[in-house]
């Protein structure tokens, strides 16, 4: 798959051979399902479970007799209403942290990559060079490319100074270097935009 690739300054400059065994596969709903979940589930954090009345360590003996004390009915002081009895209806601990084929999330990359190419909010950039960091001028450029609404650039391995400083205070656009593309941040974004260090680092990424 071939594809124009862009100045900041929308000015051409050249062509690049995208591969198409990263490129040009055909997306599956299901697959880009899985590794989004799976994603998300990663993401959560196992919350610490509270004790309950099994898990207090207190005397298990009844307290006092059942009836002729005057005061309520108790079993134990592990019941909740005693301070230092356990959490009734407590916090249970779950783990979230679900597993998935790497050929998988390979697959699912790949797709992602993919649609983006497809439906044509793919696009490609010979360097990420602003004048002085200055967010507008960055603006002016996004303008001059027709890229609008939520963008994610993806650099190689080492971020443009300049191009950070610029889109800090950009609302909806988001830098990551390449080892840091996933499924889910590229399908939550309008446009797709990378760098020709970029493409290198994915081909190498799934070629290697």
């Amino acid at each position: 798959m071939k594809v124009q690739v862009k100045n900041l300054d929308a000015s051409s400059a050249g062509d690049i051979e995208l591969n198409d065994e990263v490129f040009g596969i055909e997306p599956r709903a299901d697959i880009l399902h899985r590794v989004v979940t799976w994603q998300l589930e990663k993401r959560r954090g196992t919350a610490r479970g509270t004790r309950e009345r099994s898990d207090v360590a207190r005397s298990g003996k009844k307290l006092g007799r059942q009836k002729g004390g005057g005061v309520a009915r108790h079993g134990d002081r592990r019941a909740p209403v005693f301070v230092g009895g356990g959490k009734a209806h407590g916090a249970r601990v779950r783990d979230f942290n679900p597993s998935l084929n790497k050929k998988v999330r390979a697959l699912g990359l790949k797709m992602a990559l993919s649609a983006k190419a497809k439906d044509g909010s793919l696009i490609v950039l010979s360097a990420l060079d602003v004048e002085a960091g200055k967010t507008k001028a960055l603006a002016e450029r996004f303008a001059g490319l027709g890229i609008g609404g939520k963008a994610l650039v993806i650099d190689g391995d080492a971020l443009n100074v300049s191009f950070a400083l610029a889109s800090g205070n950009l609302p909806g656009v988001n830098l990551m270097p390449a080892v840091g593309a996933n499924v889910y941040d590229i399908l939550k974004h309008d446009t797709l935009v990378l760098t020709r260090a970029a493409i290198e680092k994915l081909e190498a990424r799934f070629n290697g």
